[in-house]
């Protein structure tokens, strides 16, 4: 597969994955570029793996976590999220959604690349792992995490640790 065929058929899936890492529409789209444009320089090497795919997600996961890391980028971005009206001017499930996606991207960087890569990306734990190079273990742990706190954020009542 070409640079230009990867990027024609995948594109659009890799700026959506970047924006729902990011919660900004025009973030996930300078990450993307960003990405693409060192995945041309090295597509030979990444075309000749198994799973250029994953290679290129860990890639943007990678790039979204080191763009917090630099100190020129400690601005914070209005999130198109943050303009959206108060919760009692929505419809009920646009309220709840919008409520769900507040508090998403309020969890940590990898609580919510693993929501976001099983549930968004619908990947199994194994390939989640491949992409934020970590085990299967901890991409399980940083969903229950993930999951607990939304729960709790939520006002979801559990029992003994168990699910509702």
């Amino acid at each position: 597969m070409t640079f230009e065929e990867y990027v024609s058929s995948r594109g659009p899936a890799l700026v959506r994955l970047a924006r729902l890492l990011t919660g900004d529409e025009h973030r996930a789209e300078d990450l993307t570029q960003d990405v693409l444009a060192r995945a041309y320089v090295h597509w030979r090497k990444i075309a000749r793996v198994d799973h250029p795919d994953v290679y290129v997600r860990r890639m943007l996961v990678n790039a979204n976590t080191s763009w917090w890391r630099r100190r020129s980028s400690r601005e914070l971005a209005t999130a198109e999220f943050a303009e959206l009206p108060h919760r009692g001017d929505l419809g009920g499930e646009a309220a709840e959604r919008d409520e769900l996606w507040r508090m998403i991207l309020a969890l940590p960087d990898r609580q919510r690349a693993v929501l976001v890569l099983r549930y968004y990306e619908d990947l199994d734990d194994g390939t989640i792992a491949q992409i934020l190079d970590c085990s299967p273990v901890t991409v399980r742990t940083h969903a229950m995490r993930a999951l607990t706190q939304l729960r709790g954020r939520y006002g979801v009542p559990t029992t003994n640790g168990s699910r509702p």
